[in-house]
């Protein structure tokens, strides 16, 4: 009976001596602000918002904006790890939702609109933070218009990453031939499973709640 006995022990000594498991979740929040769209910026607030309330200590969460060049640390607009001390932590939620008012309320337009680019921003600064779940939202009408001279032929490591699309508007040119708009999404879907990652789009916001669930 000891010998039979003895692995199963082993093998469980072996998995509870293994590196612990992270819990906690990193958020990366992509805003669109071209064109017509930096309109729907509100919303985006009120959804920032929201997830500061969803997320807990040791959970880390980033704002950038998409533009002409996403890829560079520039363009993230709020960044934060949360404290373990709920004091600490509300006090970083608060200065995180001021400095959002603060860039809603002084934003610019841009011409274009690097999607891409800030995926891999986001790739980026989600891997170094090393959390358990990896999010990425990505507020905009998915449509990527790159100025001249910009190359976004590349892949991206998404495995382990969930990609989210938040209110997907439609543009005129949608509502004439809709095929347009499931392309669109059907393409982004496409890019991201093909890179290992899970793609979801919600445009009923209130769905929020139970993606942000803990």
């Amino acid at each position: 009976m000891r010998i039979r006995i003895l692995p199963v022990i082993f093998v469980f000594l072996l998995t509870a001596c293994g590196e612990p498991v992270a819990r906690n979740t990193g958020a990366y929040l992509l805003l669109d602000t071209s064109g017509t769209y930096s309109q729907e910026l509100d919303k985006a607030e009120h959804i920032i918002n929201y997830t500061l309330t969803r997320l807990g200590p040791s959970d880390s969460f980033a704002v950038a904006r998409i533009d002409t060049g996403s890829f560079s640390e520039k363009d993230i607009v709020a960044k934060v790890t949360f404290d373990d001390r709920p004091s600490t932590a509300n006090r970083q939620k608060r200065r995180f939702s001021e400095q959002i008012a603060a860039f809603t309320r002084s934003i610019k337009s841009s011409p274009y609109t690097d999607i891409t680019g800030g995926i891999l921003q986001a790739i980026e600064y989600l891997n170094e933070k090393e959390t358990g779940r990896k999010v990425i939202f990505i507020f905009s009408d998915m449509k990527e218009d790159l100025m001249e001279g910009y190359i976004r032929d590349i892949p991206l490591e998404l495995d382990g990453f969930e990609v989210v699309a938040l209110n997907v508007t439609k543009l005129r040119t949608d509502n004439v031939d809709p095929r347009q708009y499931l392309d669109r999404l059907e393409g982004w879907k496409t890019v991201v499973e093909a890179s290992g990652g899970n793609w979801r789009v919600i445009n009923d916001l209130d769905r929020l709640e139970k993606l942000l669930g803990h």
